[in-house]
């Protein structure tokens, strides 16, 4: 999508009021989710964006007659209010300011709030419904905002491929089975799944529809006589999809969906689906047929968190190719950014994402991106999700700081890592300490031992703890689960400080991730995959899948114990004997001098 200029926002924010009063509305919230509530979005549902210009991942706005109140995360404070400066915007923390009670306290008695229901979660709903009692919730029958953008990206199309059980590691009949069963031992009649990923690993499909996430957009309905519509665009398909698919598919229009609900599902049937993640629309066509709704957290992303033996052997392969694409460009932007720092030609941001970008394509099972690199200079770093701007020739300097946060997607899983560099003597006042911080929060949650029913609001404080000693923080969580070549944010398991009554479990993929961030100064963050493994004694573990050098000059060696060390130097040890024969040879000089044990 095409960004908006701070010029042109005034138009488009005046335009959507116009239409707002033409639909008999005082206000329309606007979050950033699509119909699926997916983290990626494709350009057709960039309405967020198109109406405030933020481009971040999360956030939400209240678009009132007098303010548009932008609400984002920790990630985005910085972003946003570069991004939607001046008096149009009022900004607020999505948290720390929830945006139910911000409209709670600014609508006045009479008013009509609007809302597209594919658009909102029901658990965003009921906490908007809750907090609105005096005024009226209206499910619009056409989105304002496509009706004001008038050249709206059209709606994605990307081809389906088959995924096959050699990756998948179970037939997508056994696992619909499995869903069958499931279904029948909650006394229900339906299930409803509005999660393109939990789709696509049920099916043993993958697609193109949105940057990143290799998923088709579809919905599906499932019942207990082990039967499946999936609704999904038929120009998606070809041949050897259909050919893939078990007797048991049949393949509808997304359109029919919600008339589906209404018509296929009869007065008192139990219906299971899970609020957090469907469109409070899914609520309402059930509701409207008479049915009992059964909300409960997804079962098939459930079973899709804990990965079957194919699918974890899968993830440490492409792991090892990622190493070796990750370990080649440490070495390239070492010996770059010293080589040419007294030219007039640095490194840039942008040159660098590139660069990781041609390793990893060298690798064999490479597909793509798994998420926007954040490849971010010096203060930059400090924008949790800055991404590099085409055309900004921002340089890496020779004294300075750099923080990478990449992905890929491979043939047999996804990866996500972050490191952090420092080049020359001269570094920010604080960074060695916060660094050296960092790491021994890092170290701390990945050789932790925890026994079964953890869960990641229980060790959130383990990680921070370095931190918090130096009354330091980090406003972001310290893990997300990640999907075998799905998306790289992947539910139900996490680690952070929000409540979250998920167990973890052997077999799931989680990343440990902390750091430390000051506004306009630097960026620090370690960021590494583990699987969780269970122990001969029955506690559990994170066995590391990520391999990638840790920079050492910046740590403080008096402020790090032997067992720190021991780690650190075991890991480096490992990484040169899983990597080190397929390094080039100059990349492997570097490596061993990179890797050199602490003493």
């Amino acid at each position: 999508m095409r960004d908006v200029s701070q010029a042109e926002r005034g138009p488009v924010i005046a335009a959507l009021r116009a239409e707002l009063r033409v639909q008999g509305l005082d206000a329309f919230i606007l979050p950033r989710y699509d119909a699926y509530q997916a983290e990626y979005v494709a350009p057709h549902d960039e309405r967020l964006a198109y109406v405030t210009g933020f481009t971040g991942s999360a956030g939400l706005a209240i678009v009132t007659m007098d303010t548009v109140a932008l609400f984002v995360d920790g990630r985005y404070v910085v972003q946003a209010e570069q991004q939607c400066p001046g008096p149009m915007f009022t900004h607020r923390h999505l948290f720390d300011d929830l945006p139910e009670l911000w409209l709670a306290d600014h609508a006045r008695s009479g008013w009509w709030i609007g809302f597209d229901a594919l658009h909102l979660p029901c658990a965003l709903y009921d906490r908007f419904y809750e907090a609105l009692k005096k005024r009226q919730l209206f499910p619009v029958r056409n989105n304002p905002v496509d009706a004001v953008w008038p050249n709206q990206p059209p709606t994605p199309s990307g081809r389906i491929e088959p995924f096959p059980v050699q990756f998948a590691g179970q037939a997508s009949s056994g696992k619909i089975a499995n869903l069958t069963e499931v279904i029948r031992a909650q006394k229900a009649t339906f299930l409803v799944e509005t999660q393109p990923d939990n789709i696509a690993w049920l099916l043993n499909v993958r697609g193109a529809d949105v940057a990143f996430n290799p998923v088709p957009q579809s919905f599906l309905l499932a019942d207990a006589a082990g039967q499946v519509q999936w609704f999904v665009a038929s120009q998606k398909l070809n041949q050897s999809v259909i050919d893939h698919l078990p007797d048991e598919v049949q393949v509808c229009a997304p359109d029919s969906f919600l008339p589906t609900l209404e018509a296929r599902i009869s007065a008192g049937q139990n219906v299971l689906f899970d609020p957090e993640f469907s469109p409070v629309a899914v609520r309402m066509a059930l509701q409207k047929s008479g049915a009992v709704p059964l909300e409960r957290t997804g079962s098939l992303t459930t079973a899709k968190a804990c990965k079957n033996r194919i699918e974890l052997e899968g993830m440490r392969a492409c792991h090892i190719e990622d190493g070796i694409a990750w370990t080649e460009f440490c070495a390239w932007l070492a010996n770059e950014v010293s080589r040419r720092a007294p030219s007039d030609s640095p490194v840039t941001e942008q040159e660098a994402e590139k660069a990781m970008l041609g390793f990893r394509q060298a690798r064999p099972g490479f597909r793509q991106n798994s998420f926007n690199p954040i490849s971010a200079a010096g203060g930059h770093a400090a924008m949790c999700h800055y991404a590099a701007q085409n055309g900004e020739a921002v340089p890496i300097p020779d004294s300075g700081t750099y923080l990478l946060d990449s992905g890929g997607q491979y043939e047999t899983g996804t990866t996500d890592a972050t490191r952090s560099f420092a080049f020359g003597a001269s570094r920010p006042e604080g960074y060695d300490r916060a660094y050296t911080a960092v790491f021994k929060a890092f170290h701390a949650l990945a050789t932790l031992r925890f026994p079964p029913g953890t869960q990641g609001h229980h060790i959130d404080a383990i990680c921070r703890r370095p931190l918090w000693d130096l009354g330091l923080d980090y406003d972001h969580g310290t893990g997300h689960g990640v999907g075998h070549r799905l998306s790289v944010h992947e539910h139900p398991q996490r680690i952070g400080k929000p409540y979250n009554p998920v167990d973890l479990a052997a077999g799931m993929i989680l990343s440990i991730e902390p750091g430390y961030y000051e506004a306009d100064r630097f960026g620090i963050r370690i960021e590494n995959l583990f699987e969780i493994v269970a122990c001969p004694d029955g506690f559990m573990e994170f066995a590391n899948l990520t391999w990638c050098p840790i920079q050492t000059d910046m740590l403080l060696p008096d402020l790090l114990t032997n067992a720190e060390r021991r780690w650190l130097n075991a890991y480096h040890s490992q990484l040169l004997d899983c990597l080190g024969s397929d390094l080039t040879p100059s990349t492997l000089e570097w490596a061993k001098k990179a890797c050199a044990p602490l003493t």
